[in-house]
C-alpha cells in the first residue's frame, strides 16, 4: 500500500525557509526597494469632481454690454448667462436659479420672528416647567411632603 501523504519526486528543501502558500521561492519574491506596481498610478489622475472645479475655476473673456471685454471664471459666467436667461423670462432658467438659491444660499426661513409678549398665565406654566425640570428628584419629594 502507498502512502498518498507522501509527495513523489519533490525535494525538501535544504535550507531553513518554507515553500508554501503565501511563501513564495526567495528568489521569485519583490526585491527590497523596488516595488511590485513599478509604473503605479499615474501622478496626475483627478477625479471628475476635481476635473470640474478646476474647469469652472479657468478664466475667460467675456463681452459685456457696453462692447467692454472682461475675464470671469467659467462658473461666474454660467450663472451670469442663466440670470441674464432668467431676467427675459425663459422658465427653465428660472427654475434652475431658483433651485441653486434654496440650496446654497440661505433665505432667512430659519431664522426666528419675533414674539409677542407672554401673558401672565403663561409666565406662571413656563416658570411652573423650569422649575419641575430644574429640581432634583430629591426636592421634588421634599416639595411633595411640604404640600401635605
Amino acid at each position: 500500500m502507498t502512502n498518498h501523504n507522501q509527495s513523489k519526486g519533490k525535494k525538501k528543501p535544504t535550507s531553513d525557509y518554507d515553500v508554501g502558500y503565501a511563501r513564495p521561492p526567495r528568489h521569485t519574491q519583490f526585491q527590497p526597494g523596488k516595488s511590485g506596481n513599478p509604473k503605479g498610478r499615474a501622478k496626475g489622475t483627478k477625479n471628475l469632481k476635481t476635473d470640474l472645479a478646476e474647469e469652472l475655476r479657468e478664466l475667460i473673456p467675456v463681452r459685456e454690454r457696453g462692447g467692454r471685454t472682461r475675464k470671469l471664471t467659467k462658473q461666474r459666467a454660467m450663472v451670469k448667462a442663466i440670470l441674464n436667461k432668467t431676467l427675459q423670462g425663459d422658465t427653465r432658467s428660472a427654475n434652475i436659479i431658483l433651485s441653486m438659491m434654496m440650496r446654497l444660499i440661505d433665505t432667512g426661513a430659519d431664522a426666528t420672528e419675533p414674539q409677542l409678549p407672554l401673558n401672565q398665565d403663561e409666565l406662571q406654566v413656563l416658570e411652573d416647567f423650569v422649575r419641575r425640570q430644574t429640581d432634583t428628584p430629591d426636592t421634588d419629594e421634599k416639595d411633595k411632603e411640604n404640600e401635605s
